[in-house]
C-alpha cells in the first residue's frame, strides 16, 4: 500500500473515531439533561426558571423583529413566484394556496431554525465556550454545582418552547406578505384569498410545522452547549467551535426536514 493511501486511510479513520467519541459525548449530554429536565423536578432537584425566563428573552423576544421581516419578504416572494406561473394558466387564485402550504409546511419552520440558529445557536456556543476556556465551568463544578443543571438546561428548554412559538408569528407573518402582495397586484378580493387560504391548510400542516420545530430546537440547543462545552485553545478554539456549531446545525436541520417531510408526507 503507498504511502498517499495509508495516509488518507488513516485520516479516514481518525475522522471515524472522533465522530464516534463526538457522538457518544452528545448522547451523554442529552441524557443528563432530560435527567434534570425532566426527572430531577419531581425528586426536589429542580432548576430556576428565572434563567429559563431569561433565556426565552433572548432566543424569543430579541429575535421576533429579525424573524419577522424575514417571513414577510418570503411570503412576498412566494406570492409573486406563485402567481408568475399561474397567470398563463389563469389559475391566481391558486397563489393563496401554495403560500400558505409552502410557508406551512417548509419555509417557516426552517427558514426560523435557521435564523435562530445563525443568531442564537452561535451565542450559546460562544457564551458556553468562554466559559470553559475562562475555567467558570469548572469553577462551578468545584462548587458542587452541575453545569448541565445551570447552563444546559435552561437554553434546550427555552429554544423548545420558544422556537414553535416564533415558527407560528413566522407563518402568519409569510402568509400576510402573500395576502398583501396579492392584494396589490392580482385581481383578487380580499375575502376570495382569505377563503382560498383556509381552505388550502389542514391541522396535518399545521402538526408536522410545529414537530418539525420542535426537534430543530433540539439540535440547535444540544448542539450549541456541546460545542461550547468542548471547546479547547482560547479564544480561537470559541471562534472554531462557534462555526462548527453553525455549520452542523443548519446540516442537521435540514437533514430533520427531509426525513420529517418523506414521513409526513411519503404517502401523497
Amino acid at each position: 500500500m503507498s504511502k498517499t493511501a495509508t495516509k488518507i486511510f488513516g485520516q479516514v479513520g481518525r475522522r471515524g473515531l472522533e465522530l464516534a467519541g463526538q457522538s457518544r459525548e452528545v448522547g451523554r449530554l442529552a441524557r443528563e439533561t432530560f435527567y434534570w429536565m425532566l426527572i430531577a423536578p419531581f425528586r426536589g432537584k429542580g432548576f430556576k426558571w428565572k434563567y429559563v425566563v431569561e433565556q426565552m428573552v433572548k432566543i424569543g423576544y430579541e429575535s421576533l423583529p429579525i424573524v419577522s421581516l424575514i417571513a414577510f419578504f418570503v411570503g412576498l416572494i412566494i406570492a409573486m413566484q406563485s402567481a408568475y406561473q399561474l397567470k398563463a394558466f389563469g389559475a391566481t387564485i391558486y397563489t393563496a394556496n401554495l403560500t400558505a402550504v409552502s410557508i406551512i409546511r417548509e419555509l417557516g419552520p426552517l427558514l426560523t431554525a435557521i435564523i435562530i440558529t445563525g443568531r442564537n445557536g452561535s451565542a450559546i456556543t460562544a457564551e458556553i465556550g468562554t466559559m470553559r476556556v475562562s475555567e467558570e465551568i469548572d469553577a462551578l463544578a468545584t462548587m458542587g454545582l452541575n453545569p448541565v443543571k445551570f447552563l444546559v438546561v435552561p437554553r434546550v428548554l427555552a429554544m423548545m418552547i420558544m422556537l414553535p412559538c416564533l415558527t407560528v408569528i413566522a407563518d402568519l407573518v409569510g402568509i400576510f406578505g402573500g395576502y398583501l402582495i396579492s392584494m396589490l397586484t392580482l385581481d383578487l378580493t380580499s375575502v376570495r384569498y382569505v377563503d382560498q387560504t383556509i381552505s388550502a391548510l389542514t391541522f396535518k400542516d399545521l402538526f408536522s410545522g410545529l414537530t418539525k420545530s420542535g426537534f430543530f430546537a433540539l439540535i440547535i440547543a444540544g448542539i450549541g452547549c456541546h460545542q461550547g462545552l468542548i471547546v479547547r485553545g482560547g479564544a480561537e478554539g470559541v471562534g472554531k467551535a462557534t462555526t462548527r456549531s453553525v455549520v452542523v446545525s443548519i446540516f442537521l436541520i435540514i437533514a430533520a426536514d427531509v426525513l420529517f417531510t418523506t414521513l409526513f408526507y411519503a404517502s401523497f
